[in-house]
């Protein structure tokens, strides 16, 4: 057993960081002496703790970390290439939208992308779901971390899923405030609702959308196919059902640049 101070040494991390893991229930001590309150590790929580060091220098929420850890190493290392895989997704949104701006600031406006629309009815569809708010610079990731989340329920569960999810807009996601969102899993079989995560039957609906390339799926780009959708469904004088939504064709590291991605879709009543 070691105390706080020594375990801190072997383990390279601050005491203060020590106090944080253990109130988050990440790195609770081996025993805590009732009368002094003094802290003692053990041998073997080092392991432990030099994975959370590793996870934390590489941007990981302590809420992530505590999913990860409580896994078995084959399904952790599942989550975490999840986890790395939204995370360099976003990166690449980020990068597009600097060098979009970067080509503007020295070359002009470039051409709008041209967008077709299309109309497809969309059958009937059970969905698991997960609603919450979130602002610009973290949704990427935090739509990723909900899509696995509602995977992994589905998984124990036996459903049946592809690559498929969506995202669905209440109002638009900015950098200055946050928005609700739904990030939703279609799927078939027979599941129950766990926690945050909500059932329910997504109805057939009548939608118009524009179809998105990968490397096209970033802001401002993307907001061209909702211009596109928005002026197709405002020249039909057509009654919107519900709010926009992002179909995603499947997940972001399968898929090639030039693949399509994403339907930008909007329901409404024809």
């Amino acid at each position: 057993m070691m105390t706080i101070g020594e375990f801190s040494r072997r383990a390279g991390l601050s005491v203060k960081a020590l106090r944080l893991y253990e109130a988050s229930g990440l790195l609770p001590p081996a025993d805590v002496d009732t009368a002094s309150s003094y802290r003692r590790y053990s041998a073997g929580q080092l392991d432990r703790a030099a994975r959370i060091s590793l996870l934390r220098r590489l941007g990981m929420p302590i809420a992530v970390i505590g999913e990860l850890l409580d896994l078995p190493d084959a399904e952790a290392g599942r989550r975490l290439d999840r986890w790395w895989a939204g995370e360099e997704a976003a990166f690449s949104a980020r990068r597009e939208s600097y060098t979009w701006l970067r080509t503007r600031l020295a070359h002009g406006d470039e051409p709008d992308q041209v967008y077709p629309v299309r109309v497809v009815l969309l059958p009937a569809r059970k969905v698991a779901s997960l609603r919450f708010e979130v602002d610009q610079e973290n949704l990427v990731p935090e739509m990723s971390a909900a899509e696995w989340e509602i995977r992994r329920h589905l998984d124990d569960q036996r459903a049946v899923t592809t690559g498929e999810h969506w995202v669905i807009y209440e109002r638009a996601v900015t950098p200055e405030s946050e928005a609700p969102i739904e990030v939703c899993v279609p799927f078939s079989g027979s599941v129950e609702p766990a926690g945050r995560i909500t059932i329910r039957l997504e109805p057939e609906r009548l939608v118009a959308f524009a179809e998105v390339t990968r490397d096209d799926c970033f802001y401002p780009r993307i907001t061209q196919a909702y211009e596109a959708v928005h002026q197709h469904v405002t020249a039909a004088g057509v009654i919107l059902t519900a709010p926009p939504r992002e179909i995603y064709l499947d997940s972001w590291d399968r898929l090639g640049g030039a693949d399509p991605f994403v339907h930008v879709a909007q329901p409404y009543e024809g």
